[in-house]
């Protein structure tokens, strides 16, 4: 009887366009965080006649989240070295589609401010590990 031939572990040199998915996958949080700014451009009209914000408000809800965002990224960059980068970015991405609903359905510009911080808190999640 001849013996069985040895199995191999299977590298990532195996799967070619495995590399490509990986790469997609790492995208679609940096595409959430960047297309929320620019959504909101076009979505002030709406939000303006909807929840008539104060000038100071209107400025707020725009202002927030990169402010946030880019307070945060360097030390969520530490804690991802800390806790782990991927459960640092999923954590980031379920905490960023709860409060994205939230804002969605806000009923007055404070709730929409305070969304839009704890977007700019969870976004500061996604990008280090993103870009790591």
């Amino acid at each position: 009887m001849l013996p069985a031939p040895a199995r191999t572990a299977t590298t990532r040199h195996d799967r070619p366009g495995a590399r490509w998915w990986a790469l997609a996958v790492l995208m679609l949080p940096v595409l959430l965080v960047a297309v929320d700014n620019t959504v909101l451009s076009f979505a002030l009209p709406a939000i303006s006649e909807a929840l008539a914000p104060t000038g100071q408000q209107l400025l707020w809800i725009v202002d927030v989240y990169p402010l946030v965002l880019a307070g945060l990224l360097v030390p969520m960059g530490s804690l991802g070295d800390r806790i782990g980068r991927r459960r640092l970015l999923l954590l980031g991405g379920s905490g960023f589609t709860v409060i994205s609903a939230l804002a969605a359905f806000s009923q007055d510009a404070p709730t929409l401010i305070a969304a839009r911080a704890l977007m700019g808190f969870f976004g500061a999640m996604l990008m280090p590990a993103t870009l790591s």
